[in-house]
């Protein structure tokens, strides 16, 4: 009888120590094998698609535990497949084959570009760089002096007036805080740019998911040769330290989500 059963896949290589991935379990505690063609291998585990099936998978990523623990199981394979090849292709989430078969299907397919990412993501490494503002902070460096002196006794109108005068200066202070951050933002992004040979800005993250305070305002991934890390690094800490009120944080070494960029072909595989 034919298996029927889904394939999830976690990464794809070139070359790959296979002796790393033994007694290995992955999604739903499931053990992982390769799937092997065009001189390609993609390391997957087999899922019941009652489960992992694309109906049953939108209804599960709404459940947050459930998310989060496959999210931790696929990450724990990616990284281990990561650490057993000169170079792998991590794929999203949830990115589910019917089968082996439908795994070489897609390795023959889209070879091109899992080549071109296979050779750009070769001695390199994905690093994350997040900058957050202190509104309070960057507000009251730019705020302007209270009108009429002490507390605005002197404003003509009185107390109402000199009021309506510091919130008006408030607010004010607070744009030119926000345009202020969004400029550093821009600058930190070329610079740390300029030492990777790929970068890209992701949305900032919502301060609820991430648990930090103040604004997200760059929230960057830059693919950085592994000789370079110590650069990155040095260049890090003496951004995060020019403006009063900007706190930068190096996050990292990632698996290559950033810039694998072959989630289309394999989306169109799982159908």
């Amino acid at each position: 009888m034919a298996d029927t059963s889904g394939r999830w896949l976690y990464a794809i290589a070139r070359e790959l120590d296979t002796d790393a991935l033994t007694g290995l379990r992955g999604v739903a505690g499931a053990p992982v094998h390769v799937v092997e063609d065009a001189g390609l291998v993609a390391v997957v585990s087999a899922v019941d698609l009652a489960e992992f099936g694309a109906e049953p998978l939108k209804r599960n990523l709404e459940d947050l535990d459930w998310l989060a623990a496959t999210a931790r199981a696929h990450d724990a394979v990616v990284t281990t497949v990561g650490g057993a090849a000169p170079a792998a292709v991590p794929l999203r989430l949830a990115t589910v084959c019917l089968g082996d078969d439908r795994v070489r299907e897609l390795l023959i397919r889209r070879r091109p570009d899992l080549e071109s990412a296979l050779a750009l993501l070769t001695g390199r490494t994905e690093w994350g760089v997040k900058a957050y503002a202190d509104p309070d902070a960057l507000a009251a460096a730019d705020a302007p002096a209270e009108p009429g002196g002490q507390g605005g006794q002197g404003s003509k109108g009185g107390a109402g007036t000199a009021y309506l005068l510091r919130r008006k200066a408030q607010l004010s202070a607070r744009e030119k805080a926000e345009r202020n951050a969004s400029a550093h933002a821009d600058r930190l992004h070329r610079e740390l740019a300029a030492l990777a040979t790929a970068a890209r800005r992701h949305p900032p993250q919502d301060p609820k998911l991430s648990g930090r305070k103040g604004w997200n305002v760059l929230n960057g991934a830059y693919l950085v040769d592994d000789a370079k890390a110590d650069e990155l690094a040095a260049a890090v800490e003496r951004l995060g330290g020019e403006v009063e009120g900007v706190r930068l944080e190096l996050t990292g070494p990632w698996p290559a989500y950033s810039f694998a960029g072959v989630e289309q072909g394999a989306e169109e595989a799982a159908r």
